[in-house]
């Protein structure tokens, strides 16, 4: 039972960041192994540290959270007390802070600041008295610090262990190049697109407990407009880099999960029940993570 509390979903969302900017990194002639692993590592343990706070707070407020269900049934059985649950957290951003500390001494001040924030856009997110997920602002957030963050903050900590003698306190302005901005935008679009599924299936028990997401501000139609749109956009970057970013054809690669995320796309445009999305959560980080293995292979290359 245990078991079935692990989000899954945080593995592609964290693997996604590293191997985009990994790639980027081989490109420059900066990559380096230990801070690629340990900004994996660092970045895995925040996320996961974000959806049990989220789990926490949620059934704080609400005991019988249907949209904690596995949660609230091992609470129940007595399988995970909450006790246990914010123990949980607490470990996740202790780790993720001690792996923190090396990424610090290899990337400085930046690191640090990077570090601080992704942990409090992890929190924020669903704690504290104006929780962003509830207040229209939590896709914005994933797509900022879990996508453009998490991937020019990779790139960065790896550059920055090549680069040390060059940065010895900070990086110099237009160090880091413009493309790992542009590249991080198909993993920030496709992460939110798992966040705007969760948003489009708990439409309207949202709605019904008083918590404005951004899909109950949207609703179900914009909100399946905004999936389309940032569907888009992670497919239309590979192209603008090969047109105009002075990338070889491999950088198209992508384009081989546009099938996929076009049947995706289908799926969660067709479902009206909010069990049918259940299964398109871990289906939208699929198509993350094979888009961002072939993107990053196309970048190397």
């Amino acid at each position: 039972m245990r078991m079935l509390l692990y989000p899954r979903h945080t593995l592609p969302t964290a693997v996604a960041p590293v191997l985009v900017a990994s790639a980027l990194a081989w490109q420059a002639g900066v990559f380096a192994v230990g801070p690629a692993l340990a900004a994996l590592l660092a970045g895995w343990l925040v996320q996961l540290g974000g959806v049990f706070t989220d789990n926490y707070f949620n059934l704080r407020r609400h005991p019988d959270d249907r949209e904690h269900a596995t949660f609230v049934l091992a609470l129940a059985q007595g399988v995970i007390t909450l006790v246990e649950l914010r123990r949980a957290i607490l470990g996740c951003y202790a780790v993720a802070m001690a792996v923190g500390l090396y990424l610090v001494g290899v990337g400085g001040l930046p690191a640090l600041l990077i570090g601080l924030a992704a942990i409090g856009a992890s929190l924020v997110y669903s704690a504290g008295p104006y929780p962003l997920g509830d207040h229209g602002l939590g896709d914005p957030l994933f797509f900022v610090f879990f996508g453009i963050v998490s991937v020019v903050g990779a790139y960065y900590v790896q550059a920055a262990a090549v680069l040390s003698d060059a940065w010895p306190l900070w990086p110099p302005v237009g160090s880091l190049p413009a493309v790992a901005l542009w590249a991080s935008l198909p993993v920030a679009a496709l992460t939110t697109n798992i966040l705007v599924i969760d948003n489009i299936r708990d439409l309207d028990y949202d709605r019904s407990k008083g918590e404005t997401t951004l899909a109950v501000l949207l609703g179900r139609r914009g909100s399946l407009v905004e999936y389309a749109l940032l569907s888009a956009l992670a497919y239309a970057v590979p192209l603008g880099l090969w047109r105009w970013g002075g990338f070889g054809a491999a950088v198209l690669l992508p384009l081989a999960t546009l099938p996929y995320a076009a049947l995706v796309v289908w799926w969660v445009l067709r479902a009206r029940d909010p069990q049918a999305l259940v299964p398109m959560t871990p289906q939208a980080g699929q198509v993350l993570l094979a888009h961002s293995v072939l993107f990053a292979i196309g970048l190397a290359l």
